[in-house]
């Protein structure tokens, strides 16, 4: 016996143990693998589908989110545009009740001024005249005597003095 050529009797014995065990397998085994692989290939038909529904759910999320994005971009830009509004407003008033008060405050200022400009002048007008006075009584002390002609001349100064004094205040 020969390992390289086979007994017939072995050749047979093999060949109907090798059918035996095919027919066995075609019987048995073949259909629950078939079954197997069509129950594998139906889940990985499932999972196939469901991830593309997965895809197009978020590509739909997707949308929304943009959506979402756009729509809170127009409102940002609404809130920006609402308070740089409120901020010119606001600017423009202060900037107002500013002008307003340096206006009322200038015309205080001046009235006040005004007001300090007379009585200075009342001051000085009373200064000048009562120097005046002074200069012209003592100019006429020392000029003049005693005499009762120069008296009444006297007199007579001091009355229109009095008298442009009482008309000028």
């Amino acid at each position: 016996m020969s390992l390289l050529t086979p007994d017939i009797g072995l050749l047979f014995w093999m060949m109907l143990s090798f059918l035996i065990v095919f027919g066995m397998l075609a019987k048995f085994g073949f259909p629950i693998i078939t079954r197997m692989v069509d129950k594998r290939r139906a889940h990985i038909e499932e999972g196939v589908e469901a991830a593309r529904q997965a895809n197009e759910k978020l590509a739909g999320v997707e949308k929304e989110v943009e959506r979402i994005l756009d729509e809170a971009q127009k409102k940002h830009s609404e809130i920006v545009a609402a308070a740089m509004a409120d901020r010119e407003r606001i600017v423009e008033s202060a900037r107002q009740r500013a002008d307003t008060l340096v206006a009322e405050r200038m015309d205080a200022a001046l009235s006040q001024i005004e007001i300090e400009k007379q009585k200075a002048l009342g001051e000085l007008r009373t200064t000048v005249a009562t120097l005046s006075i002074d200069v012209a009584e003592k100019v006429l002390r020392e000029k003049m005597s005693h005499s009762p002609s120069q008296e009444a001349y006297i007199q007579r100064l001091l009355d229109e003095v009095e008298s442009d004094a009482s008309h000028s205040s």
